[in-house]
């Protein structure tokens, strides 16, 4: 590769302080169904959530999953999760999901 003094590697520019910046993400470690998962310190998707409680989730329109959490953060230590919601992962939480087919 071809690196010159402007932090460019073959034409394409190098941030070194996103380098840095990720050597710093903090992880927590959480609970998912019974398992213990590490996971960026943040927000979790419900959709990220489902993603670490099963590898591959079944898909479908008769599909649904139940997600609810306890141990959160302070403002909200514990309660469910919809389509679309997010929730602040913290060191210790709990996550429970469920898959229901409603067929």
């Amino acid at each position: 590769m071809e690196k010159n003094n402007s932090n460019e590697v073959q034409g394409k520019h190098v941030d070194q302080g996103a380098k840095d910046d990720h050597q710093k993400v903090k992880k927590v470690t959480i609970v998912v169904n019974a398992r213990q998962v590490e996971v960026e310190k943040g927000e979790l998707t419900f959709d990220e959530v489902v993603g670490l409680a099963y590898d591959n989730p079944a898909t479908g329109e008769n599909i649904l999953f139940t997600v609810s959490y306890f141990k959160g953060h302070g403002e909200k230590p514990e309660g469910s999760m919809v389509q679309g919601d997010t929730v602040k992962a913290k060191e210790g939480m709990v996550i429970n999901v469920s898959q229901t087919d409603k067929s």
